[in-house]
């Protein structure tokens, strides 16, 4: 798929509507494949859909994942290229980490996948949403829940970190790569059944 314009979402997304019991959990795309593969069973196990947000990097190294993520009925994604904190690069500089990974995105798979989000940083400034508009994707992916993965503070404290906040319409930021984050996906799906909140791809949590 596609990257679709929503015309009554802001050009910086970070949530969906609240008023319907369905969530998104998005992983940054990178580190072992092994782990991403273990996060996308266990995910599609308890019925759920996520929304990948690949390194182009990664996706040289690992070019099967993408299909992976794809045939599971998930929403794939650009997180850049290299990674780079892309609010610090010049123009010339972030407007190539978006476009290298879409390259290979669109290489593998026939399209620059469904959603942008910067690399390094929550939130976009003015100039990335421009040039992730340039390079074709009208929204940028941020988030309302964090999930602090990424500090390896435990299963638990991830898991805790995610239902403590999350609510009806959340974006949850999680990442591939952390053993932390595998060891916690079961106990988080339970959590979000018993509450009656859906996981679903980003695309569906909008429309």
């Amino acid at each position: 798929p596609a990257p679709r314009a929503f015309p009554a979402q802001p050009d910086q997304i970070a949530h969906g509507p609240r008023d319907r019991p369905k969530v998104a959990l998005t992983f940054h795309g990178q580190g072992d494949p092994k782990g991403a593969t273990a996060v996308l069973a266990e995910a599609e196990r308890a019925g759920a859909r996520v929304t990948v947000l690949a390194v182009g990097s990664w996706l040289d190294e690992h070019p099967e994942m993408a299909r992976r993520i794809l045939d599971g009925g998930h929403d794939l994604g650009n997180h850049t290229q290299r990674h780079l904190d892309i609010s610090a690069l010049a123009e010339p500089d972030a407007y190539a980490e978006i476009t290298g990974c879409a390259d290979r995105l669109r290489r593998i798979t026939g399209s620059i996948g469904t959603w942008f989000r910067p690399s390094r940083t929550p939130y976009a400034t003015p100039l990335v949403q421009r040039l992730a508009r340039r390079a074709g994707y009208p929204h940028v992916l941020s988030y309302d829940v964090d999930s602090l993965d990424f500090t390896s503070p435990g299963a638990s404290a991830v898991t805790r970190n995610v239902t403590g906040r999350i609510r009806n319409g959340s974006v949850v930021s999680l990442h591939f790569g952390y053993a932390d984050t595998v060891a916690a996906l079961p106990a988080l799906l339970a959590d979000l059944d018993r509450r009656g909140l859906r996981a679903v791809t980003t695309t569906e949590l909008l429309t």
